[in-house]
């Protein structure tokens, strides 16, 4: 498990590059699909249905559950924490997390579901991702994303100032 946390790390490191500017946006989706096809593919995943089978599958996917725990599961949708550290927490580049996080939802597109950040590390103070997760072609309308929001709140910030 050392040997996968350790090439985690050096992942983690090759996706900030390829998704931190907004000119990388489409080689990075590129290339982070491509990350998330052979993680699929090297881990063996599986589609599932409900949403704690979702959840349970995505987190398969990492090297340690400690890292993406289940937080909480409702009738409609899994809530999870990505608890690694991340390259963009801080930075206020939620726009980056959002591409970086293509690797996510390329997962849950196979595994059967559907994949939106709500809370980002990327935002100033916050130390843990918080994601939520629902079966393919559920209503995600209440699920606002992250970089939505932050976007909207900077927005509202700047026409206060």
């Amino acid at each position: 498990m050392k040997i996968a946390g350790r090439l985690f790390s050096q992942f983690i490191k090759a996706t900030h590059w390829a998704t931190r500017e907004p000119w990388r946006a489409a080689p990075g989706r590129l290339f982070m699909r491509g990350l998330g096809w052979a993680t699929l593919k090297i881990r063996g995943a599986r589609p599932r249905e409900t949403p704690r089978a979702l959840g349970e599958e995505w987190q398969r996917m990492f090297p340690s559950k400690k890292m993406v725990p289940l937080t909480e599961i409702t009738d409609d949708t899994v809530y999870a924490e990505i608890r690694s550290p991340c390259p963009y927490r801080g930075s206020g580049n939620v726009e980056g997390c959002y591409r970086m996080m293509e690797y996510d939802r390329r997962m849950m597109e196979e595994i059967g579901g559907e994949f939106v950040v709500l809370r980002s590390q990327a935002e100033p103070g916050v130390e843990t991702c918080r994601v939520a997760m629902r079966p393919q072609g559920s209503a995600m309308e209440d699920l606002e994303p992250a970089h939505v929001r932050y976007r909207r709140e900077q927005q509202q910030q700047a026409k206060n100032a």
